[in-house]
């Protein structure tokens, strides 16, 4: 090779090299940034702020009348009691921080699915509400994130999806629904029960919050947990890219009345 073709041959391989490390960065390590699933806004702030809005179209200006439909999210226990089923609005996900190289990413992968079934029973005691029964059932095999290669990864490394499709969630210990939460007030709340992922099934508590909103109840909970405990090994890819050893399991369930 003549020596002077070095000098430019170099400063090609540094100009891939840099470009490469760009495209991996942008690619993977800066990630996308998925916010947690939160509950969603009150249906009555959503109709105040809306009727806030709208004024008279005449020259008197006063407000329009909005109507006496808005919802005030209160409610009674016997109200309340019955069963309840899994409504449009409700996802289960997992959160995940992958590794390139042994150099974590700056945002956790996130996927997510809306393939939701479900029921909640409650019942009524005086003004006492109490859930009684609740179960679950996702659809892991149909999860997204924003990276289809990685939603082909799991369906035969870690979550497996393939082979252990469904995930499940059953209410053990009933819940005394703080009274506060007739009145649309966001209350915490403690899921207790068993969840299974990867044909495993463990007794779990799921924080979380509820909250009666317009003719639905919702309830938001998030937990972290080794993947060891539900019997799985972290995602590996060649030893490249790579998952930490803790997932989170997040929630968001609707309910409307059946």
């Amino acid at each position: 090779m003549p020596p002077s073709r070095l000098p430019l041959i170099l400063a090609v391989v540094a100009i891939v090299a840099v470009l490469g490390g760009f495209v991996v960065f942008q690619q993977f390590l800066a990630g996308d940034d998925v916010a947690r699933l939160t509950l969603p806004p009150s249906a009555t702030a959503s109709v105040e702020a809306s009727a806030t809005d709208v004024t008279d179209s005449t020259d008197t200006g006063e407000s329009a009348d909005p109507g006496d439909g808005t919802d005030s999210g209160t409610a009674t226990a016997d109200e309340l009691a019955g069963t309840w089923a899994i409504a449009d609005g409700s996802v289960v996900g997992y959160r995940v921080r992958e590794q390139l190289a042994g150099i974590s990413a700056l945002t956790d992968a996130v996927g997510r699915t809306s393939a939701v079934t479900g029921s909640a029973t409650l019942e009524a005691s005086g003004d006492v509400l109490t859930v009684i029964a609740a179960s679950f059932e996702a659809d892991l095999s149909q999860l997204e994130s924003d990276e289809g290669r990685r939603d082909n990864r799991i369906r035969s490394i870690g979550l497996q999806s393939d082979q252990f499709p469904t995930g499940s969630f059953a209410l053990t210990e009933a819940i005394d629904v703080p009274a506060e939460a007739l009145t649309g007030a966001t209350v915490d709340v403690t899921l207790t029960g068993d969840l299974t992922i990867h044909g495993v099934t463990k007794s779990v508590s799921i924080p979380g919050q509820a909250r009666l909103n317009g003719e639905r109840i919702e309830v938001v909970g998030a937990l972290t947990f080794p993947f060891s405990d539900f019997g799985m090994t972290p995602p590996d890819v060649a030893g490249f890219v790579q998952v930490e050893d803790e997932a989170t399991l997040e929630l968001l369930i609707s309910l409307a009345e059946a």
